[in-house]
């Protein structure tokens, strides 16, 4: 068959064609419908396909999260509970507004039960910090320094929370054996329905 011949060819009459003819006219209708489809139908859906895998893996690890914290949810729920308790206790230990001047002479009885002498009790005003109010005392006591260790173990006993800050001891005297301590006591309270 020569190249002329092929030229010359009738679609109308495309049934008498030579079979070598028949079979590429048809690899070639194949190609061009598979190509078409390819691009038309199948090209957006492999597209679509790649980006619901990449959500399918995401989603997979969002169930496993919410999976877990689904299976512990119980033990979630009793660590709350026992937060809460907790927080209430703690909330306990700080005194209401009526509360502080009983502190207040809790933490005098207590400098005087152990032997110390107060030269300066000076309660300042209230710093508020965020739910609740900071009440610093500046003090000055004399006595030993056991009398000292003493009084600090009886304030970290009361039932309501002091800290001590800036502790400064003075020198001890020859003649009677006692110095001097400058402290800020800081006692804190919460603010209760009383403050609004």
């Amino acid at each position: 068959m020569e190249l002329s011949s092929i030229t010359e060819l009738d679609f109308n009459e495309s049934g008498e064609w030579p079979l070598p003819i028949k079979i590429i006219a048809i690899l070639l209708i194949f190609a061009v419908v598979w190509s078409g489809g390819y691009y038309f139908l199948i090209k957006d859906k492999q597209t679509q396909l790649k980006s619901l895998e990449k959500k399918e893996v995401q989603l997979k690890k969002e169930f496993e999260a919410k999976q877990a914290k689904a299976a512990n949810l119980e033990a979630y729920k009793e660590q709350l509970a026992e937060m809460r308790v907790m927080f209430e206790s703690m909330l306990e230990q700080l005194p209401k507004k009526s509360e502080v001047p009983e502190l207040l002479v809790d933490v005098t009885r207590t400098g005087l039960i152990n032997g110390l002498e107060f030269e300066l009790f000076k309660p300042e005003g209230e710093r508020p910090i965020d739910f609740y109010a900071e009440l610093p005392i500046q003090m000055t006591v004399t006595g030993t320094f056991h009398q000292f260790g003493e009084f600090v173990s009886g304030l970290a006993e009361l039932p309501r929370i002091v800290t001590m800050h800036d502790i400064k001891l003075g020198p001890i005297s020859e003649q009677t054996g006692e110095m001097t301590m400058n402290m800020t006591a800081k006692t804190y309270r919460y603010f209760d329905d009383s403050d609004n």
